[in-house]
């Protein structure tokens, strides 16, 4: 069994769906017990950086996603990959869970391409340059187009990063840790044939099967 921790605030239905649709078991719970007994973890997150973290306090579950996000395979979607820093701008700076260290900043309104302003939020499809190979990237070819919305990306070290896209600037689009760890900045329940991808790779890593 995945957990999709629960917080009041994510694409649960929309994880756990595309988890069903490729046969994975996985449940949405807020329940320290079940995530303890998970095979593997999802961190989802849609919304304000500090009500999540308000959220996650509130619950109790700040600790055991500390203890957890190394012990076992976890994933990291969108806002899931930036509450796992040291802090955010966004209505801050707001203190993070601290796992890795690096900051979550905004994007700034003057960026622009040829002259034209860019827009924010950051939505819609744009590709992501591979930096560091991950299993769970595997079958996921470079250049790949997926769904972003956010108008905050992560600053952090070299050594995290899996993978990079251009939006004004080149910011982390993914982050690993070994061969159990991962986090996005876009969305992969959202983004077809390759976000099921990586999806998929995670649950079977999850549960112990192989790659293919």
């Amino acid at each position: 069994m995945i957990a999709i921790i629960d917080y009041g605030m994510g694409n649960l239905y929309s994880v756990h769906n595309a988890l069903r649709i490729m046969g994975f078991d996985s449940i949405i719970t807020s329940d320290k017990n079940d995530i303890y007994k998970a095979k593997g973890v999802i961190l989802p997150g849609v919304g304000a950086f500090p009500d999540c973290m308000d959220n996650l306090r509130k619950l109790g579950l700040l600790e055991i996603i500390r203890e957890i996000v190394f012990e076992k395979p976890f994933l990291g979607i969108c806002l899931g990959l930036q509450l796992l820093f040291q802090e955010s701008d966004e209505f801050g700076p707001v203190e993070g869970l601290k796992i890795f260290n690096g900051k979550v900043k905004r994007f700034s309104d003057n960026m622009k391409v040829n002259d034209m302003r860019l827009k924010i939020p950051h939505m819609g499809w744009n590709s992501i340059t591979i930096k560091a190979e991950t299993p769970f990237l595997k079958g996921v070819p470079d250049n790949t187009y997926f769904y972003f919305v956010h108008s905050y990306y992560v600053e952090c070290e070299d050594s995290l990063v899996s993978t990079t896209t251009d939006y004004g600037i080149n910011f982390v689009s993914s982050i690993y840790w070994k061969d159990t760890f991962f986090a996005c900045q876009f969305h992969p329940e959202k983004s077809q044939k390759y976000g099921l991808k990586i999806l998929e790779n995670f649950a079977k890593i999850a549960i112990g099967r192989n790659l293919s």
